[in-house]
C-alpha cells in the first residue's frame, strides 16, 4: 500500500524522503537465488494512475490486478496485453483515512472466476468488499467501517469466507463471500499501526491466517482454531522495513515479501530474510507478490519513485 512518505507530508518532503530511501536500496542488476531471469512483462501509465496495488493469478497465467487510485480491476494476459475489466464508482468526495482519495486494495479470485477487491473511500456507501463476476458489473457484498482502510484480502475457498486487513484500525475482518455482515476476527497490538499503517498484506496458508504489519516490519501468523476462531498471534519474522504484501513460495513457510523501499525479500521459516530483487531488476515500489507454476509476479506501483509502474516476472528455481 502507499507509504506515509507519499501521503502524509508536503510534496517537497515526499521527494526528499523518497530520494533518501531509494539511495539506500541495493543496485544489483540480476535477481538472487532462488529467483532468476527477471523481466518486465507489462508497463503501465502513471499519468492515468495505473498503479498496481495487489495481484492474483488465474489458471492460464493471467494476472488480475487492482489499480489503486484509478479504481480499476484489470487483467494482464500472458502476452502482456492489459484490459480493464471494471472501474469502481467514484465517491462524491473521498475522505479515505491516511490517503485522502479512493483506494482499491487487495484482490482475490474464486474458482468460478469471481474477483473480490477491497475498496476504501472514507464514505459509508462505498467502503467495503466488492465482487466482480465474469461478464458482470462490480457490486458491494460487505460494508466495512468508513473510518478504516480495508487493504489485504484472502479467500478461503473451502469455507466461502473472506478475510480482510484494516490498516488503520489494525484488525482482521471476516465476512461470507456471498455477502453479509463483517466481523472482527482478530485484533491485538501486533496488528495495530504505530505511526501510519498496521495490518497490511494477507494470505491463508497451512491452517493459519498470515499478515504483515507495515509500521512494525513484521510477518504474523494467526492459527485458525477448530472452531474457526483466531488463535494467538505469533510473530514469525521482524525487522523487514516497509513490508507490504507477500506470497508463499510453495516450500513450507518460506515466503517472498514486497517492500516499499524497492526490494523483494526471501523470508525463511526461521525469520531470517535476504533481498532477492532490487531496483536494479526494474521494480519500482513493489506492493505485492504472487507465485504461480514456477513464476513469480511482482507488481510495482511506483508510489515512491514516480517512474514506470509495471509488472515484473521472474523464474522461481526449485
Amino acid at each position: 500500500m502507499p507509504s506515509t512518505r507519499v501521503h502524509a507530508r508536503s510534496p517537497l518532503t515526499v521527494l526528499a524522503a523518497a530520494a533518501a530511501l531509494l539511495a539506500t536500496a541495493a543496485t544489483a542488476t540480476a535477481a538472487t537465488e532462488p529467483l532468476s531471469r527477471p523481466h518486465i512483462a507489462a508497463h503501465f501509465d502513471l499519468a492515468a494512475e495505473q498503479q498496481p496495488e495487489n495481484i492474483t493469478v488465474g489458471g492460464d497465467g493471467s494476472a488480475y490486478l487492482t489499480f489503486s487510485f484509478a479504481r480499476q480491476i484489470v487483467r494482464v494476459a500472458p502476452s502482456g496485453r492489459t484490459r480493464v475489466l471494471a472501474a469502481l464508482p467514484a465517491p462524491a468526495k473521498a475522505e479515505t483515512p491516511n490517503l485522502g482519495k479512493a483506494f482499491v486494495g487487495g484482490i482475490a479470485r474464486a474458482d468460478d472466476g469471481t474477483l473480490y477487491v477491497t475498496y476504501a473511500t472514507g464514505t459509508a456507501d462505498l467502503t467495503g468488499v466488492w465482487a466482480l463476476r465474469p461478464g458482470g458489473h462490480p457490486h458491494r457484498v460487505a460494508a466495512l467501517p468508513a473510518d478504516g482502510l480495508p487493504n489485504g484480502l484472502a479467500l478461503d475457498q473451502r469455507t466461502g469466507r473472506l478475510y480482510i486487513t484494516d490498516s488503520v484500525h489494525g484488525v482482521i475482518y471476516r465476512v461470507p463471500a456471498h455477502g453479509g455482515r463483517a466481523e472482527v476476527w482478530a485484533s491485538g497490538a501486533a496488528l495495530e499501526p504505530s505511526t501510519f499503517a498496521g495490518a497490511n498484506g494477507l494470505k491463508l496458508h497451512n491452517g493459519a491466517v498470515w499478515a504483515t504489519n507495515l509500521d512494525k516490519g513484521t510477518v504474523l501468523r494467526i492459527p485458525v482454531t477448530a472452531h474457526g476462531t483466531a488463535g494467538d498471534i505469533q510473530v514469525r519474522a521482524s525487522g523487514i522495513a516497509f513490508i507490504d504484501d507477500f506470497a508463499f513460495t510453495g516450500r513450507g513457510d518460506t515466503l517472498l515479501a514486497a517492500r516499499d523501499d524497492n526490494e523483494v525479500d526471501l523470508v525463511r521459516p526461521d525469520g531470517t530474510h535476504t533481498a532477492v530483487l532490487t531496483a536494479g531488476d526494474g521494480i519500482q515500489t513493489p506492493t505485492s507478490v504472487a507465485v504461480h507454476n514456477g513464476t513469480v509476479y511482482v507488481p510495482s506501483a511506483a508510489y515512491l519513485t514516480d517512474e514506470d509502474p509495471n509488472l515484473l516476472l521472474a523464474h522461481l528455481d526449485r
